[in-house]
């Protein structure tokens, strides 16, 4: 039995949907599927016109006048949005990356301007900011603390980064909110918040139990251009 046109269509709308999706998440990682971002969008954008040219001929073979023009219209909405939406797609990743920083937790958001990088982070409904950082190409999750010295890692977030967690020697007194703790010194070779990328960061790695959250401190913090908190958002500038 041939499809029925509104399935069909909601088949489309659906796929442009999760492309659309696709694009947005992946952007700053710069692949989906193994094909870089520009390769992904252009085969999206093409088997979309397939579906489209299909479609059209199918109900001009199958559907009396009236269905046939009905479904025109609706397939000529589908192309102007698919038009529309590879055209501006740049604009809808950065958009997406600010709805996704509010909705979600820790989702920075990068602007690239003549200035440089900006990367931006929507407070937490705790009032403090998160984010979500690569360090070592692991993601952890991190409280941006200016009152923290260092960059501060928890026993998890070291682990996933791949620190040799057997060779440390914790001899470092620090403050915690649960009071004086001790950590280990390290140096990581790469911490990346959205579109700011250091690399040679020294920081600290607390001992089992002592932290719970990792800190994003002034070893990584004083390497920016500035950073100041501007309408509920923290605007961290790259050098």
């Amino acid at each position: 039995m041939p499809v029925r046109s509104d399935r069909l269509l909601w088949i489309v709308i659906a796929a442009l949907g999760l492309t659309v999706v696709a694009l947005a998440m992946r952007h700053q990682e710069g692949t989906i599927a193994g094909m870089e971002i520009e390769q992904f969008a252009r085969v999206a954008y093409m088997l979309a016109l397939l579906v489209l040219v299909t479609g059209f001929g199918y109900f001009f073979y199958y559907s009396r006048i009236g269905e046939m023009i009905r479904a025109v219209l609706f397939w000529a909405m589908i192309a102007l949005l698919l038009a529309l939406v590879y055209s501006y797609r740049f604009e809808l990743e950065t958009i997406s990356g600010r709805l996704l920083s509010e909705l979600l937790i820790s989702r920075p958001t990068t602007v690239s301007s003549n200035d440089g990088i900006t990367v931006q982070v929507a407070r937490a409904r705790g009032g403090d900011f998160s984010v979500q950082a690569q360090v070592n190409d692991a993601p952890v999750t991190m409280l941006v603390d200016t009152g923290a010295s260092s960059v501060v890692l928890t026993q998890e977030a070291a682990k996933a980064a791949n620190l040799p967690l057997d060779l440390l020697k914790y001899d470092v007194p620090i403050e915690t909110a649960n009071g004086r703790a001790r950590a280990a010194a390290v140096v990581l070779d790469r911490i990346a918040v959205g579109g700011i990328v250091e690399r040679r960061v020294p920081a600290l790695i607390s001992a089992p139990g002592d932290l719970r959250t990792s800190l994003l401190g002034m070893t990584f913090l004083n390497r920016l251009r500035s950073f100041e908190v501007r309408g509920g958002r923290l605007m961290m500038r790259a050098k």
